[in-house]
């Protein structure tokens, strides 16, 4: 595809105004940080995760509580820490149930797509759960 002429202009005007405004340069977001797994990877800016090809959908709730557990791995974290993290607000009480039911909708929707991974999120009874990646 050509320029014309009004389309040159237009990008060098641009050119111009850029170059006498050096303080835009401070707009520019930086790189997009990527949660890197065996086989899978988390992009939190997007919002998306990825095994292959392949897209993983998570609601809002099940995509936070990944991105926390695959943060802090090899960590319990609590019901109520997650809780309190996710929905941001103070646990009341049956923050397992709220935690639990995303748990496990995002691991059934996981392991469709990733039937053997080479990690695991484990319930540790009573307390929360734990992100482990094999080795």
């Amino acid at each position: 595809m050509e320029l014309e002429d009004k389309d040159e202009r237009t990008f060098e005007d641009f050119l111009a105004f850029l170059q006498l405004h050096p303080e835009l340069k401070t707009w520019e977001i930086g790189p997009e940080p990527i949660l890197s797994l065996p086989g899978l990877q988390i992009y939190p800016d997007r919002r998306k995760i990825y095994h292959g090809q392949q897209e993983i959908e998570l609601n809002t709730k099940e995509f936070a509580l990944l991105c926390l557990l695959v943060t802090n791995k090899g960590r319990v974290l609590t019901y109520g820490q997650m809780y309190e993290k996710v929905w941001k607000e103070e646990p009341f009480g049956n923050e397992h149930i709220a935690v639990g039911s995303h748990v496990r909708s995002m691991r059934q929707k996981l392991y469709a797509v990733y039937p053997k991974p080479p990690f695991v999120i484990s319930c540790i009874r009573d307390v929360g759960y734990r992100f482990e990646v094999h080795s």
